[in-house]
């Protein structure tokens, strides 16, 4: 969908006028947050997707499978998964409308693996709301969730395209495998740092480089942009994940929409206890083997864990790590064509690890 077409839809032609200030070449307002940027440029597209999503999570024989989507899609989630396809897609020139199915795929992919991922974590919260295993059960979560990979496939068959078929399909492999590794991983402080990428590029990375990727792919640019989209997505996805790492250890719940030390409770080996548990004295590694490999926690080891991944200087270096990679998504930016939307993934690089600051 052109943003003209979806300015036939009733109340979308307010929601376009920063699309078209874009395509003109107009630089958006400063000041905004870059995914807030994006969103404003995406609206009209965005609005389609939004759309299209309702439309296809209904059911007419399990009403529950709308109303427990309905409860973490409809959550203000930032969409920005959908949104990075929407960008590669307008960055490359496409001018026809499977982006719009596409973004929508990418949006249910996520969703269903966000309501997995609850039921495995035995999370509580998500997006600072209770999940949806909490408000129904584990069963409801986990049916809903492959009634939303079976959409998500219907979805992506739509553009046509082998290819794109190809990306998807094993980009849900990936995270698929990746959450696999991560249960084998978790409690484990044998768990190095190549292992952490290898389950922060199946759990998260892949989703990012498969969005970017399939916005690029049917574009029909030469295969050398294609990829930099999918290196662009691949970074982006891993400074992503290692920043929501950190602020697990050092942020306010708000800022993150679970709570904080969730990963500390869950006992999973990420960056910062990685390069603590490796910096640390005797007494600092007795500590992290009892509250991650024996799950022996008490009142004020979060606290103590903070404190340990501070002074040891494990929050400056994953910080470090999560910029490097933040450096590489800019980098290869700059191998696609000039265009306002550019300017903005570059700035979403850089944002997301500004966050933790």
């Amino acid at each position: 969908m052109s943003l003209d077409e979806a300015a036939t839809k009733p109340g979308a032609s307010s929601k376009l006028d920063a699309g078209r200030k874009l395509e003109a070449g107009h630089k958006l307002e400063p000041g905004h947050k870059p995914h807030d940027r994006l969103a404003e440029a995406l609206s009209g597209e965005m609005a389609a997707v939004n759309a299209l999503i309702r439309e296809r999570m209904a059911s007419k024989h399990a009403p529950r499978i709308p109303e427990v989507t309905a409860h973490l899609v409809e959550a203000g989630g930032k969409r920005l998964r959908p949104m990075l396809t929407l960008a590669a897609a307008k960055l490359c020139g496409y001018q026809g409308k499977h982006h719009i199915a596409l973004a929508a795929t990418v949006e249910f992919i996520h969703t269903a693996t966000l309501l997995h991922d609850d039921v495995v974590d035995e999370s509580t919260k998500r997006r600072g709301r209770p999940t949806a295993n909490l408000l129904w059960d584990n069963k409801s979560s986990v049916l809903v969730g492959d009634y939303l990979f079976a959409r998500s496939f219907q979805l992506m068959i739509e553009a046509g395209s082998l290819r794109v078929l190809d990306i998807l399909a094993d980009a849900s492999a990936t995270i698929a495998e990746g959450e696999v590794l991560q249960l084998t991983a978790a409690q484990d402080l044998k768990t190095d740092e190549g292992i952490y990428l290898q389950v922060v590029r199946g759990k998260t990375a892949a989703l990012f480089a498969a969005a970017c990727e399939v916005g690029a792919e049917i574009s029909g640019v030469p295969k050398a942009q294609v990829q930099a989209l999918r290196d662009y997505g691949d970074a982006l996805g891993i400074a992503f994940q290692i920043a929501d790492d950190l602020l697990d250890y050092g942020a306010s719940g708000g800022d993150i929409g679970k709570n904080i030390g969730d990963d500390f409770r869950e006992r999973k080996v990420t960056l910062p206890v990685i390069k603590a548990h490796a910096a640390g004295d005797d007494a600092a590694r007795a500590f992290w083997v009892r509250v991650i490999e024996a799950g022996e926690q008490r009142e004020g080891d979060l606290e103590r864990a903070q404190g340990l991944i501070e002074q040891s200087g494990a929050m400056a270096a994953s910080r470090a790590v999560a910029m490097d990679w933040a450096g590489k998504a800019r980098k290869v930016l700059t191998l696609l064509p000039d265009h306002p939307l550019r300017a903005v993934l570059d700035d979403l690089a850089d944002y997301v690890v500004a966050r933790l600051n």
